[in-house]
């Protein structure tokens, strides 16, 4: 069977047992903060095991893309040694939300391995908690596993995401690949479950039942689910029949274009270790990049920038010592672009990330092994033999350098690498890259309370794309991260309503502001919160009486403050159009903030966009605003959405049906914020700049509305007294100005010549006062009326003079004093005189500091009544240092 049959075939299975086949979701986890990377098939389901969401299926299927580079799941250094470790790969699912549990999980895995795969029964064992005897009697009730082919284990069969989260024990099914595969040669050695190769997993069925918080203590959740995953990669070289994930057609025509393009044949045995790393990255960074992680120097972008420093240096093994590993995109989509979609009209983006990666890296690797040189050199000089794990780690951290390249490069010159130190550098960034994605304030105790308060009273039902103002009841009020039955006057509260017409922060839009009154309480909302899908927690401060829950209140938004929320997010839809049409279609919103008079869009691009592209995107723009179509919205299927050309983002989590916003036909996007019924209500947009603000993301901040006509009256006005300074038109304004500025610099070439001819004419008086020093001139003077260019001039020009001596300028600018030194290339072979020695000397005298070359250095204090004593001594720092 080929993998694309394969994945076919199961997802083929669970549909016709009633399973709903859903897209993969994004390598960005949604709504998740705790996690860099999506990096199992639950991962966009934790709302539904939490309590906190919910779908309108029970049953579904899917493969997800999943990395596993950082944390507690983590691959990296096993990749291209291991013959089944992947920084990416699919994982096949299959899960259950409170319908079936164990005896169903359990059948259905068997019947798909046995019955339409045809995998030998023989070959199978299972694994199971050592707690959990159910698991064990339907091993054997609703299987015809063999007898004795169940075994037990404590932490390998209970699962849990993380450090904190859903989690419950699991059941595993294994393949026994035959004696012949087992790696270890001990006669004492029993093949077995979690102790031989030999034996791997293929299934991992685990049966969710708890959430575990910060504190480590187990909590049952609201339901029992079932959730599986199934390494789609390692099951296809077992039903292919072959030892190594390498083997599959997953990797094969990858490997190949790579010794196609390296002239590096490939091999199966450690000689082909590079080839398999670069196979791997490259489909990581391919669906990373494509999922809108750009390379940067934190988060996310961090680990991918290492990733794909790591194939460059992989690539230098094979002699590429050019960009070569973006045209494996190219592979990459051809294999997996049916599959996954998304990645199509982002195939040329991803591409020139990439190839602008590469080159930026090539560009300093050559420091890189610099450094692990002279650290060589320096343990050989010192008749040592380890190089210290701190500096593996430096070079592994700042340059990319793998642990396993730095180790066979350092075994070249007879030098092994302190492991330990290397791990504990490594467990030490761990522990900050774990201590900067916290989830800010801790949000544990809150999560809990959101699903209790969404298990009993339900979801709050959003009024507000049609009311500004509603009656509703109160069915929950938190204080801190307490539920309690009342609260008074000056204190801060969270208001859970049935119904609410205040919008929750979301999708980049600010949540709403208003006021919340009860017949006995006035409180004003000050924001509104979204922790759930369908949940909105209103966060005020009572300024009037006392509010008890399960009260009935009026609820009114701050309608004003919305409409100009609502003209920017409408703005952000024709600015993303503008973007694409200016730009190319590969531009996608990389993030956003919406609020009342002003945007931020964050968007994918791979260099500065233009001043002539941003006014074509500026005038586009409004261009739309003065057609005023109408703004329309439909709810609709997901991929029917799509199918109409609807905008989907990265890193957002859509349900089955979805709200899509259309504004004409060049406009449409999924959304779920305000907007304006018709595009002429924006009035004007005013571009303010755009940035980068990470590698391959670029921000447009604008304003729009009343805000952005302000601005454009500020401007304006403020141009018109600039015109009438000059006493002339507006229009002609800049030309007056530029002319201005040409006559200063004019002025400011002819004072830096008088200058210069000054200086020039002091230069015999300091020729013929110049000191003797054991054989050859000193020349120390202080200048006015002259800059640091000019007194490095006018050293090189006394240098030639006097032919053989130091020269030691200085002048006094504003409050700061400069320093020149120079020395004639003379003294510094025979007499070892340096330049940079000798400012350092003389700028310590006047509380400053200086350095530089041999034959010249410069350096600077902001103490200038220090300068003269300073320039007294330098005939005696000049004499010390002969």
């Amino acid at each position: 069977m080929t993998s694309d049959e394969i994945r076919s075939s199961f997802l083929d299975y669970f549909r016709k047992q009633g399973h709903t086949i859903v897209p993969s979701a994004s390598l960005i986890p949604a709504d998740d903060p705790t996690l860099l990377f999506t990096n199992a098939g639950m991962n966009q389901f934790k709302d539904v095991f939490l309590g906190i969401g919910r779908r309108d299926y029970k049953r579904v299927a899917d493969t997800q893309k999943c990395m596993r580079v950082s944390g507690k799941h983590n691959d990296l250094e096993d990749v291209g040694y291991s013959r089944s470790h992947q920084t990416f790969f699919e994982m096949l699912g299959n899960w259950s939300f409170g319908d079936y549990y164990k005896r169903e999980a359990i059948a259905f895995a068997w019947e798909l391995v046995t019955e339409i795969w045809k995998i030998p029964k023989e070959r199978l064992w299972a694994s199971v908690h050592v707690s959990d005897d159910e698991a064990e009697k339907l091993w054997y009730e609703v299987t015809d596993l063999f007898a004795g082919r169940v075994r037990r284990f404590d932490k390998d069969n209970f699962w849990e995401m993380g450090e904190t989260g859903p989690c419950g024990p699991c059941s595993e099914l294994f393949i026994d690949l035959g004696p012949e595969v087992c790696p270890t040669p001990d006669a004492a050695h029993e093949c077995g479950i979690n102790t031989c190769d030999r034996f791997v997993e293929l299934w991992n069925l685990v049966f969710i039942q708890y959430n575990r918080d910060v504190e480590g203590v187990l909590h049952p959740l609201p339901e029992k689910h079932v959730d599986t995953g199934m390494g789609f990669e390692r099951m296809v070289s077992v039903l292919q029949g072959v030892d190594s994930n390498y083997k599959t057609d997953l990797f094969v025509p990858i490997l190949e274009a790579i010794s196609n393009m390296t002239n590096q044949a490939y091999f199966n045995d450690e000689r082909g270790v590079p080839h398999r790393v670069i196979a791997d990255h490259i489909r990581c960074l391919t669906f990373a990049i494509g999922d809108g992680v750009m390379p940067s120097n934190e988060g996310r972008g961090y680990v991918i920038r290492r990733i794909l420093r790591r194939a460059v240096l992989y690539g230098k093994r094979l002699g590429m010592d050019e960009p070569f590993i973006y045209q494996l995109v190219d592979e990459v989509v051809n294999l997996l672009g049916h599959v996954f979609p998304d990645m199509l009209p982002r195939r040329d983006f991803i591409k020139r990330i990439i190839q602008g990666e590469e080159g930026r890296f090539h560009q300093t690797l050559d420091r890189g092994l610099e450094i692990l040189t002279n650290s060589l050199d320096e343990l050989e000089a010192q008749d040592q033999s380890v190089l210290p794990g701190r500096r593996a780690f430096e070079l592994y951290d700042t340059f990319g350098f793998p642990l396993d390249l730095t180790q066979i490069l350092a075994r070249e010159r007879q030098v092994t690498v302190d492991e330990d130190g290397f791990e504990e550098s490594m467990s030490q960034q761990r522990e900050r890259s774990r201590a900067d994605w916290k989830v800010a304030g801790g949000d544990d105790k809150s999560e809990a309370i959101y699903a209790e308060i969404v298990k009993e009273f339900g979801e709050t039902e959003f009024l507000g794309y049609d009311h500004t103002h509603a009656e509703a009841d109160i069915i929950a009020l938190i204080r801190g991260d307490e539920l309690v039955s009342s609260v008074h006057e000056g204190e801060a509260v969270s208001v859970i309503l049935n119904r609410t017409p205040f919008y929750g922060e979301s999708g980049g839009q600010v949540g709403d502001t208003g006021v919340i009154e009860s017949e006995n309480a006035k409180l004003k909302v000050v924001d509104t919160a979204k922790p759930a899908p369908n949940l909105f927690v209103h966060k005020c401060e009572v300024i009037a009486g006392e509010l008890v829950a399960q009260a009935t209140v009026e609820t009114q938004i701050d309608a004003e403050r919305r409409q100009h929320i609502a003209v920017s997010h409408t703005a952000t839809h024709i600015l993303h159009h503008a973007l694409r049409t200016v730009l190319g279609t590969y531009v996608s919103q990389a993030g956003s903030l919406v609020e009342s008079g002003r945007l931020r869009f964050d968007f994918t691009h791979y260099e500065a966009v233009t001043p002539e592209q941003l006014h074509d995107i500026e005038r586009i723009v409004n261009d739309s605003v003065r057609l005023n179509n109408s703004v329309e919205t439909d709810y609709l299927p997901l991929q029917a959405a799509k199918d109409r050309g609807a905008l989907a983002f990265f890193g957002d989590k859509y349900g089955d049906m979805v709200r899509m916003v259309q504004i004409s036909e060049y406009s449409k996007e999924l959304c779920g914020g305000t907007h304006v019924r018709a595009a002429g209500e924006i009035g004007l947009v005013k571009i303010l700049h755009e940035s980068s603000i990470a590698a391959g993301v670029r921000r447009v901040e604008a304003l729009t509305g009343a805000d952005a006509y302000q601005q454009s009256r500020s401007e304006d006005d403020t141009l018109a007294a600039i015109a009438n300074m000059f006493k002339t038109q507006k229009h002609l304004a800049p030309e007056r100005v530029e002319k201005l500025l040409q006559s200063h610099r004019e002025l400011e070439r002819r004072m830096r010549e008088l200058q210069g001819k000054l200086a020039q004419s002091q230069t015999s008086d300091l020729v013929q006062n110049a000191a003797a020093v054991n054989g050859f001139r000193v020349i120390a003077a202080s200048l006015e009326n002259t800059d640091r260019n000019g007194l490095r001039h006018l050293v090189d020009d006394l240098k030639n003079r006097i032919g053989s001596g130091v020269v030691v300028l200085a002048t006094a600018i504003g409050t700061e004093a400069a320093f020149v030194v120079g020395v004639t290339p003379d003294l510094v072979k025979s007499r070892g005189l340096q330049a940079g020695k000798i400012i350092r000397e003389i700028t310590r005298l006047a509380d400053g500091r200086g350095g530089g070359r041999p034959e010249l250095a410069q350096g600077g204090s902001r103490n200038p009544g220090k300068m003269k004593s300073a320039i007294d001594a330098v005939v005696n720092i000049v004499a010390n240092q002969v």
